[in-house]
């Protein structure tokens, strides 16, 4: 399977290339409400991060050719392009713009790092929180002392009273549930 660096590269190929309105509608659902959170989390408002975005979108779609993997990912390359175009509309408004060796712009490293991993993992947290309410309490009591107090199964059975056969199947069954959410709200499970 491709790293998924390398498969926007390609669609960014394709968008240069072909002018394929596919795989720009593949980088424009993945990237931008990606780049808007990060343009809000910077202090954006959000009509502006969407007119931002929207911006480098457009610059996407237009200026594909000029994409160079060897100098860097495609996340980085938006990031980038987003970054400028904050600065760009802050100037224009004469707002006064953080430095930019301030957190809210840090670009994401990935060398360290998936440079969405963060965004993924809270709307991943959101989904499993949310799925969690709903999982029958005997499930979701078990897999609190699994997971927030790092309990073994044996222990859970002797804590429990309850077999430790009993304790299995419902934690399996509670991630079971718990995967179908995720993946039901088009979140990557790590279950």
């Amino acid at each position: 399977m491709n790293a998924p660096s390398q498969t926007h590269a390609g669609w960014i190929a394709a968008v240069a290339n072909s002018r394929d309105e596919g795989a720009f509608a593949s980088l424009f659902d993945f990237y931008a409400p990606r780049l808007e959170a990060w343009l809000m989390r910077a202090g954006v408002d959000a009509g502006a991060a969407e007119e931002i975005c929207q911006d480098v979108m457009t610059t996407l779609w237009r200026k594909a050719h000029l994409y160079d993997a060897a100098k860097s990912t495609p996340a980085t390359w938006l990031y980038r392009i987003a970054r400028n175009r904050r600065i760009d509309l802050a100037r224009r408004n004469r707002v006064v713009v953080l430095e930019p060796d301030d957190s809210a712009f840090d670009i994401p490293d990935e060398n360290v790092a998936d440079p969405d991993a963060s965004v993924d993992a809270h709307d991943r947290d959101v989904v499993l929180r949310e799925a969690m309410t709903q999982l029958p309490e005997e499930q979701l009591a078990l897999v609190r002392l699994a997971f927030f107090e790092s309990l073994s199964h044996s222990a859970i059975a002797e804590r429990t009273g309850l077999p430790l056969g009993t304790v299995k199947s419902r934690i399996r069954l509670a991630f079971s549930r718990l995967r179908r959410a995720l993946e039901s709200a088009g979140v990557k499970s790590v279950l």
